[in-house]
Formats: structure tokens, sequence, C-alpha cells
């Protein structure tokens, strides 16, 4: 019998093992060492700040993997022997293969700073990154996130439930703005502020300054200035988690480098997920994609390939979605945080400032290109198909109500969100 291992246990790894199943009875080994069971790495969050429990991550229950004749093995490999087909583990036992998936994941990224390996230093990407919070934050007063980026907002959120002072430090002009817009950031960043974060903008850190048993006790900016902590949180992005692969025969730039069938240069060797990179980038995709959907996405498309039925990496449209504390953020097509040649952007920003949205279109063909909504929920079918089918701007707008999809009691914004629209730009709706 053909035995599938997948080293990883994330949605790409999780989805790819299932689908497999569903469509042959091949032998399949998942290989973590992070986890007994697969779990919602997006939830992590409320286990810190006590909505949820531990066991309540776990999507299935644990008889799900032994019904479903899925092998799960916890160990770290350590290495890789591509030419005879070999796993070795930490462990020094070893594990064959006929096919192999490597769904490895991310880690959070280090930039050489002084310090940075001191106690009370780390990310928040992996279950163990959680249970280190917990004890690095058991006596912590004061803690400084470098990035602002989505990890670091949620980062942010979770200290605050208990009582921890948080200073952020961020590179740009407002939050993300090197992902959203100028204005659709200044919000963000304000929202931020109101919750009683600082937010420090324009600053970098310089480095991490540690006391005499080890831990850190403050950060120095490249200003020179000092700010007293306890626990520094490093979310400027991950990377792929890829360094136990390099020095091997497989081609590695940042990420596992792909074809559009997710095919590595060795034969019988896959990649799927954050550790993937595209030789040739989809669309306006970046070839690095650490995004929840698009990891199931193609853990699916490998599945089908492995079970006989060739399938090519498709995602579609770009989508994503987050939360800034209280606001909801969705965004669908594409809006650059600076408009591109012949593109131009739409703001409607209500009295609340906590309801506002940015569409981008081409200013000569008028085709809608894409939508920032915050705070206010919409249908992704409906922008989907409106992408597809390269819908005007007008149309978009004058169809908004239709991809409202906030409970009916809501209140509803779109007549306003057309009045201004009508009043600002020279465009038949």
């Amino acid at each position: 019998m053909e035995h599938i291992v997948i080293i990883g246990n994330g949605i790409s790894g999780i989805t790819a093992a299932r689908h497999i199943r569903k469509n042959s009875d091949k032998r399949i080994t998942v290989i973590s060492a992070e986890s007994e069971h697969f779990f919602s790495r997006t939830a992590l969050m409320y286990v810190y700040m006590g909505h949820m429990k531990w066991e309540h991550l776990k999507p299935y229950e644990d008889w799900f993997w032994e019904k479903n004749r899925i092998e799960l093995k916890k160990e770290w490999v350590e290495s890789v022997d591509f030419d005879n087909k070999t796993l070795h583990f930490s462990s020094k036992q070893s594990m064959n293969y006929d096919k192999l998936i490597l769904a490895t994941g991310s880690i959070h990224n280090k930039f050489g700073w002084e310090g940075q390996e001191l106690k009370g230093v780390q990310g928040l990407v992996t279950k163990q990154d959680l249970e280190l919070l917990e004890e690095n934050t058991k006596n912590c007063k004061k803690a400084v996130i470098i990035g602002g980026g989505l990890i670091g907002v949620e980062l942010a959120e979770m200290l605050l439930t208990r009582n921890i002072q948080v200073t952020f430090l961020i590179r740009e002009e407002g939050f993300w703005s090197g992902i959203l817009p100028q204005k659709n950031a200044d919000l963000i960043s304000k929202h931020i502020t109101s919750h009683g974060v600082e937010i420090k903008h324009r600053t970098e850190l310089d480095k991490i300054v540690g006391d005499k048993e080890g831990n850190v006790r403050s950060i120095v900016t490249k200003t020179g200035e000092e700010i007293e902590c306890e626990l520094v949180g490093l979310c400027a992005g991950v990377h792929p988690n890829v360094d136990f692969l390099r020095n091997t025969a497989l081609e590695i730039d940042k990420g596992i480098l792909v074809n559009s069938f997710l095919q590595t240069n060795i034969k019988d060797v896959y990649a799927i997920g954050d550790c993937v990179q595209q030789r040739q980038p989809i669309g306006q995709r970046k070839s690095i994609e650490a995004v929840w959907y698009t990891g199931r996405m193609m853990g699916e498309t490998v599945a089908q390939t492995l079970t006989g039925n060739k399938r090519e990496y498709n995602p579609g449209h770009w989508f994503n979605s987050a939360k800034f504390f209280d606001i909801e953020y969705q965004t669908y097509g594409w809006v650059f945080n600076k408009p591109k040649e012949s593109e131009t952007h739409f703001h409607w920003v209500h009295q609340d400032n906590k309801k506002f949205l940015t569409i981008s279109y081409d200013t000569i063909s008028n085709k809608f290109l894409g939508i920032n909504t915050f705070g206010i929920r919409m249908r992704h079918e409906k922008f989907d198909t409106w992408l597809s089918d390269e819908r005007s701007v007008g149309y978009v707008i004058s169809h908004l109500k239709e991809a409202n999809f906030d409970p009916e009691f809501y209140k509803r914004y779109e007549a306003s969100i057309f009045d201004k629209f009508q009043k600002e730009y020279q465009v038949s709706v």
C-alpha cells in the first residue's frame, strides 16, 4: 500500500490528509511535534484570554483520526533523506515514505537585534509560543510589541486582558499602512489607541536590554529612547519554516519552490501552505502567502493530485479577513496601500470612525478592482462574482445592499455610501 507522509498538522497538512482519505485507501501518516492533534491556530488568543479552553480548539474529536485511518506521530523531523525516501527524527527513529507532503508552516521573524534571545522575548505562532506567553506574563506589567501587523494586534488584545500595558513600535505612519491605504491605517491606529495601547509610529527597534539574570529589562529605539518592559513581542511578520531542509537537493529560496501543481523539484515530494513559494506568482498575489484559506486550498489541491485527479492550484480572487479589537475587517480583490497607475480609491467613513470602507477602481474603464470594509460585514460570494464578471464600480456601489451580511436589524449604510460616491466622483451608477 502506498504510504503518504505529511510533515505538519496545520490546516494545510490536515486538509490534505482528510481529502486523500476521502478519495483513497492509501496509508496516511501526519507528523508534528507541536501538538497531539490538529487545532485551530487562529483561536489561540482566546485560550489565553479565558474565552476558550485548549480542548475547544480541536475541530475533530480524538477518535476521528483512528476512525479515518490517519496515523498521527508526534516527532521532530531533523532531516530528510530524499534519495532513500527516509525521514530521520530527533528521537533517532526513522520512517520511510512513498510520497511526501511538506506542510511545515512558518515561524516569526528575527532580524538579528541585540538581546533578541533574552527571556521574555518571543513571537506568537505556535502552541509552544502560547505556553511560553503564559510563563512570560506571570509577573509582567509592561510589554513592547515590535511590528504593526495582524499577529501584533492580537497579542495586544490578549495582553490587555491581563492588565499589561502595551506599547507598539511601528515603522510606518499608520497601523499596517504597508498593506492598508493611509486613511484606513490612520483610523485603525486611532481605534487601537482608544483601547489604551500606546503606538509609536515611525519608530524602529535598535536593541533589547537584559538584566543580570538574562530577563528583558527594556528596549531602546533607533532614536535612543529607552522603554522599560518585561515582555517583547516579535510580531514583524513570519517566514517559511524550512531551515532544516536547506543544504539538501530540495530547491528553496525564501520558501520551498513549487510549480502550479505544488510539486517541488524532487520527484514524489510536494509542498503546501506557509512554507511554499510559487515559482511563478499567481496574478498579483505574492509568491509566499501565509494565509489560512490558501493553505486549506493547497491541501485539497495536492490531495486531488495524489489520488489520481491531477489539479493545478488556483486560489481565485484575493480575499482575507481579520479583526482589529472590535472592528472586523474584510478585503476582496485588490486595494493596494497606494493606488497604481489609472487606479483611484473612494473612501467612506461613518461619523463614529468604527465603520468605514475603501473601494478601488480603474479610472479609465471604471472597472471595480477591490474593496476594504471595516465594521460592516459583507458577503464573499457577491464580491467574488462581481470581480469575475468585471462589474463597474458604479454597479457595485448601487448594489452594495446585496452584499451586506449584517443581520436584519443592524443599521444599514448603503444610502450614505451611495450619496457620497455620487457627490465626489463623476462616475455613472
